[in-house]
């Protein structure tokens, strides 16, 4: 399949189910829509291994100071930088450490920058205008599997020793070459021939959850199904503390809040504070010399 020839790519085909979308009901169209949408998380499941892998990959990274940095063109890289803002409120994540970037730059979040996405030469210099170095991850993501921007930040990505991740929705795929571990989430020619913000953006969405939210699990950033390293800077976020340190603990509100304010309004400090009966100097030495995670923590101090 030559890189000009769109027509072979699975998000390019049509869909025969919906060849007279435009004579349907409304109901019908939303309908049909939902039919074609449920096919997505059993796309997603077929490359559960892969994207396994890829949290492995992305850990063991960030354990030794590495970054992830996601790279897309229009849709792709909206989700991308989508995806990498919520992992500071969510995780308490220093905002360097998971980065979105886009072709074109962020004025493409909002309006197409044209002929961005085909550039390999701007995706090489991205990668330099970022500060990628050879410690980081690198997920190129492309729906088609073929954006220029997305080769050239692989290629550039690879030549200076970063480790690579591929993220598409067709088989095969160009962005695949060399990289690290290939993601391809198949999920057929979408209701609205090639507009890959339906089904391929929402298998995409569905793994970039995955690849953050599983390293966040796996760096200690989460007890039991809780965001222990949520960091409270509003008042929603203040009372979400609060209901997990009292969900961990045991205590009630009263001394919850008396917990978070003694720790600062951190819920790990405030935890162990509570669990291993320390002074938050001693929680937040225990803590360090986890790394952060709380099970143990309460080892080592037992």
């Amino acid at each position: 399949m030559k890189l000009e020839n769109l027509q072979d790519l699975t998000t390019e085909g049509k869909n025969e189910g919906t060849r007279d979308l435009d004579r349907l009901s409304t109901r019908g169209i939303v309908q049909l829509m939902n039919d074609e949408d449920k096919k997505v998380p059993f796309a997603v499941e077929r490359v559960l291994d892969q994207v396994s892998d890829a949290v492995e990959l992305i850990v063991a990274a960030m354990e030794q100071g590495g970054r992830l940095f996601y790279f897309g063109a229009g849709t792709s890289g909206r989700l991308g930088i989508l995806d990498a803002s919520e992992c500071p409120p969510t995780f308490g994540t220093n905002p360097e450490l998971v980065q979105g970037v886009i072709a074109g730059g962020p004025s493409a979040m909002i309006r197409a920058v044209e002929g961005a996405e085909d550039s390999a030469e701007l995706g090489q210099e991205d990668v330099h205008n970022y500060g990628v170095t050879e410690k980081d991850v690198v997920v190129g993501i492309a729906a088609s599997g073929r954006t220029p921007y997305v080769l050239g930040v692989l290629k550039e990505a690879q030549r200076i020793g970063a480790r690579t991740i591929a993220l598409s929705c067709n088989q095969p795929s160009f962005i695949n070459k060399g990289v690290d571990v290939a993601i391809n989430v198949v999920v057929g020619p979408e209701v609205l021939t090639g507009s890959t913000r339906l089904k391929a953006g929402s298998a995409q969405k569905l793994v970039l959850n995955m690849l953050t939210t599983a390293t966040m699990i796996k760096l200690g950033k989460v007890y039991g199904n809780l965001m222990v390293n949520v960091q409270a800077t509003n008042l929603k976020l203040k009372e979400r503390v609060k209901r997990i340190v009292m969900e961990v603990t045991g205590v009630g509100y009263a001394e919850a809040e008396m917990l978070a304010e003694q720790a600062k309004g951190d819920a790990k400090t405030a935890i162990l504070m509570k669990l291993t009966d320390t002074s938050r100097e001693e929680a937040t030495r225990l803590l360090n010399l986890t790394n952060g995670r709380i099970r143990e923590a309460i080892q080592k101090y037992s």
